[in-house]
């Protein structure tokens, strides 16, 4: 269940199979961006070790593990449905997710760059 308070930017998610974080870790926290091929550049750049672009199979991500991943952003470039992933050297597993536009209630998108 994804639950995004009203009129908040921001959204959390709870459920079964979201994580398999090792315990004081977590898994799947999300950084919702503009561009998401100019912000992995960017982390890139910077030393950071971040998965190629990717979509979901089923239209969604919100489950562990890389099952269900195809290479490159939505065809669509919908968005919510491309995504990136990186480690931080706590353990924590972090997703970059691509919001150009925001659904109705979810208030506005991500500042381009």
């Amino acid at each position: 269940m994804q639950f995004t308070p009203p009129g908040s930017a921001a959204s959390i998610i709870f459920g079964k199979g979201v994580t398999a974080a090792a315990p004081g870790t977590f898994q799947g926290l999300h950084l919702v961006v503009f561009d998401i091929e100019t912000v992995r550049g960017d982390l890139v750049r910077r030393g950071v070790v971040v998965s190629e672009v990717f979509h979901d199979a089923g239209g969604v991500f919100h489950h562990a593990g890389t099952a269900g991943r195809v290479p490159g952003p939505n065809p669509e470039r919908k968005s919510y449905a491309s995504f990136a992933a990186f480690s931080d050297p706590d353990g924590n597993g972090w997703v970059l997710q691509e919001v150009r536009q925001r659904l109705p209630g979810r208030g506005s998108a991500p500042p381009a760059p």
